[in-house]
């Protein structure tokens, strides 16, 4: 999964007057490329009009705009937010005949108008979205910015840290007053997710400068980058003061006034449920669904896949099971690998260090020969991290982190290492492949890089594309000449089957009425997932309808249309020129990407 610096006058003035980059085939005419240059130009313009909404949009996107604030966090804002994007696709239907426009146009024109009726479906579900769920909440977002996002190369930058730093307060007031709404409505939450997000907010006003103890990261975070300033010591020391005196008031305040809506929440939430249980719960789940896979798949087609291909793969199990030659079920088996001291790394901070060595080498082993399934490579650079502590409960065992556009930051492969005991080395190669390289990182800071898409699209999320060109990366480590110990191989599989398990714990929660403990039991006796995982995964899939079901969805529609063009093509089939027709577009909807490759294979045949 995946959680989307240069003069920010310069970069501005460029996104608006630069529609000559967008590239234009050779022999459209004249009428046509001057509409499409139009239309860019439009684009980029509201692009940046919807981005000066959200500081924190333009500071991941590396424009320091509005850099000293933090956005508008109310439903108001939302409102705000797709009133304009409603506003802006009324100009672009009254400014734009499509029939004038040339193909490549056509489509970034019906993906921009497909995109403001995914905001308007979002904002009809407002209230039953769960403002906090096993992941946490928005509030969450804004010491993750500042660390990794918020560069500091000035005295100004330093002082609009600050100003974040006292923002806070007002931001945590505008969750706080809305998780105050949802609890005064009955729109609450699972009763389990409290106990992981109120003692991250905890953590959020513990240690330095609040108390004794170590530097809280944001306060570490700040002194560091104060320090590498070219600044006098009286100026770095007033920033210094400055800061603290930020962390201590507002910050400290903003965070005290969100736990005590938290555990207000908390006293009401005492059931668990899917979002059936919500009115209108079960049209929810079906729009839900429909984001999330792009599809008009209904909750019960997906579920009867998840079962078709948990068997499946389960048969692909059981052939490894027999190469290896284990004697027993494969339930046996998961419980064998689950508990044999080979596949776990010794939870001591050398086993952490290890896995985020033996990560780093298992990307650095696939950009090998990364040439022979890619025609183009990313040019941004991949980094592995550590989760910080602050975020260890709440945050995936692994997940993707975009870097930003200017290249200032680069796409992250974090990995949670909170628990060893946890963490399978046998699944530690198709995590790699999936969230770093080729998958997270090859497609989404490949998007970042086109230049001659719109800036939306270089951004956009389709989730089933994103998720599903992950789970498929998973497989190409296998064609790449990896996973040759079984084991390995095992452990792949074993990530297959769990976002299999996914379409059918998803669609039973939240359309079939499945209680936790069936959830739990289904999850246990299909995957290799350890105790502590599980319960993680299966809370997610209750506090996040829809979005489980993304992955397989997506692999299975990659995998058919790359079949079908192996089928059709033969022996002219390339793997790369595949891999550039599913990438080079940026993200798409499902039944795009389908008459893209469609026509990819038409312009192939002789």
């Amino acid at each position: 999964m995946f959680r989307t610096a240069c003069s920010a006058l310069a970069l501005a003035t460029a996104l608006i007057a630069a529609p000559a980059a967008v590239a234009q085939p050779a022999a459209a005419p004249a009428a046509a490329q001057s509409e499409d240059a139009r239309l860019a130009a439009f684009f980029q313009a509201s692009f940046l009009e919807a981005g000066m909404l959200s500081p924190e949009q333009m500071t991941q996107f590396g424009v320091k705009m509005r850099y000293g604030e933090l956005g508008d966090y109310t439903r108001e804002g939302n409102v705000k937010a797709v009133a304009l994007a409603e506003k802006q696709l009324a100009k672009m239907k009254a400014d734009f005949d499509r029939a004038k426009l040339s193909p490549a146009s056509q489509l970034s024109y019906d993906l921009f108008a497909r995109n403001v009726l995914v905001q308007q479906t979002l904002l009809k579900w407002y209230w039953q979205a769960y403002a906090v769920t096993s992941n946490g909440s928005a509030l969450d977002g804004v010491p993750i910015l500042l660390i990794n996002a918020h560069k500091v190369a000035s005295v100004a930058d330093a002082e609009a840290y600050v100003s974040r730093l006292k923002a806070v307060e007002r931001v945590a007031g505008e969750v706080s007053d809305d998780i105050d709404q949802r609890t005064a409505k009955g729109f609450l939450p699972p009763s389990f997710v409290f106990g992981r997000v109120i003692p991250d907010a905890q953590n959020q006003i513990r240690g330095a400068p609040f108390d004794g103890g170590a530097d809280h990261p944001v306060w570490a975070d700040f002194k560091g980058k104060v320090a590498a300033l070219k600044a006098d010591d009286a100026t770095k020391q007033k920033l210094l003061a400055d800061g603290e005196a930020a962390l201590k008031g507002p910050w400290k305040r903003g965070y005290e006034r969100y736990i005590a809506s938290l555990q207000a929440m908390q006293k009401k939430a005492t059931t668990v449920h899917g979002v059936w249980a919500l009115p209108d719960g079960d049209a929810f789940y079906a729009d839900t669904v429909r984001f999330f896979t792009t599809t008009e798949l209904t909750p019960d087609q997906i579920h009867q896949t998840g079962l078709a291909e948990v068997a499946r793969i389960r048969r692909e199990m059981e052939a490894v099971k027999a190469k290896v030659g284990f004697k027993g079920t494969l339930e046996d088996f998961f419980a064998f690998v689950q508990k044999d001291p080979r596949t776990h790394y010794p939870n001591t901070e050398a086993g952490k260090q290890q896995y985020l060595a033996d990560a780093k080498k298992i990307i650095a082993d696939y950009m090998t020969v990364a040439d022979r399934q890619f025609s183009v490579l990313p040019k941004q650079q991949l980094e592995v991290r550590a989760v910080e502590p602050f975020r260890e409960k709440t945050a995936s065992t692994a997940f993707y982190s975009p870097g930003a556009q200017d290249g200032s930051r680069p796409g992250i492969f974090y990995v949670n290492l909170t628990d060893m005991n946890q963490v399978q080395k046998v699944q530690l190669p198709a995590i790699a492949y999936h969230e770093g390289a080729p998958g997270h990182h090859f497609q989404i800071a490949r998007a970042q890089a086109q230049a001659d898409l719109p800036l939306f699209r270089r951004l956009s999320y389709f989730g089933a594309y994103t998720e599903g060109w992950g789970l498929y990366a998973e497989k190409l480590g296998k064609e790449a000449g990896f996973y040759q110990d079984p084991y390995d191989d095992f452990g792949r599989l074993s990530l297959e089957i769990w976002r299999a398990v996914r379409l059918v714990l998803d669609t039973g929660i939240h359309a079939k009425h499945w209680t936790r403990e069936q959830a739990i039991a289904y999850m246990k006796a299909n995957t290799l997932n350890s105790d502590i995982d599980t319960v993680r995964e299966v809370d997610r899939y209750f506090t996040g309808p829809g979005q489980a079901t993304s992955y397989k969805i997506g692999q299975l529609k990659i995998s058919e249309l790359r079949a079908r063009a192996e089928t059709a093509l033969g022996p002219k089939f390339d793997i790369k020129a595949f891999h550039e027709a599913v990438l080079a577009a940026g993200a798409l909807p499902l039944d795009v990407l389908e008459t893209r490759v469609d026509a990819y294979i038409k312009s192939s045949l002789p």
